[in-house]
């Protein structure tokens, strides 16, 4: 048991170089919540419902993350800061990182049956702060959603999604091997897939702003217009 926690809290610190040991990791309020979820998933698992939440709330107000107690959740799983909602009905893989304010959502369905509502992320895939994930989508091995991204659709394996509504940049082979991004966006490349389109259109707006300026240095003023001639009097007297 004590080796088991102390290779999470060492996996935590391969991808968060903050801690500067291993009891600072402990109280971080991911790892509390982590811990009570898998209390409160027991106790779900065995049909104690309401005793099962209680747990849920009693870890929501301590660390202000909300885990519903049927989420499946993997090994080493890694909430940094917290403010997190994850469903019912989402499940999640090994070496997953999820940072501040994300939610794993659901989608309401019409028929009111239960089922799978919420998203599933497989293994080592990065969620950044602000993401929203929402409905029984899948989210691919190794893939990044990139910060405030909005994810409605499947992420393939290895993809980056930014935006919103989330668009996916597909991820260089040197990239996808690596162990870990923080954030789930490459800070080092353009979001953009291609500016190439971005920079031409600026280049002939440069273009267009020097033609212009040079017709309007070549083109001679025009004269002005003469002055127009006074009103004459009229000559003529007044009876008596």
């Amino acid at each position: 048991m004590f080796q088991r926690l102390k290779a999470y809290l060492d996996s935590i610190h391969a991808r968060d170089p903050a801690p500067r040991s291993r009891w600072e990791i402990l109280i971080y309020p991911g790892v509390w919540a982590l811990g009570f979820h898998r209390v409160a998933h027991w106790l779900y698992e065995a049909e104690l419902f309401l005793l099962a939440r209680m747990v849920n709330h009693t870890a929501r107000f301590l660390t202000a993350i909300d885990i519903h107690p049927g989420a499946k959740i993997g090994r080493n799983f890694f909430i940094d800061h917290g403010f997190t909602v994850i469903g019912e009905t989402a499940e999640i893989g090994n070496d997953v990182t999820i940072y501040q304010n994300v939610t794993l959502g659901g989608t309401n369905p019409t028929n009111g049956l239960r089922g799978k509502r919420h998203p599933t992320v497989r293994d080592k895939a990065i969620i950044g702060s602000g993401a929203q994930v929402i409905g029984p989508i899948i989210v691919g091995e190794r893939a990044r959603i990139g910060a405030n991204a909005v994810v409605t659709d499947d992420v393939p394996d290895g993809a980056t999604m930014i935006g919103m509504k989330a668009r996916s940049t597909l991820m260089p082979v040197e990239e996808y091997v690596r162990e870990f991004i923080p954030y789930g966006t490459p800070c080092n490349e353009p979001c953009e897939a291609d500016m190439t389109r971005v920079e031409a259109l600026e280049q002939q707006l440069a273009e267009m702003r020097l033609e212009l300026a040079a017709l309007s240095k070549a083109t001679p003023a025009p004269a002005p217009a003469p002055a127009p001639a006074p009103a004459r009097k009229a000559r003529g007297g007044v009876r008596a």
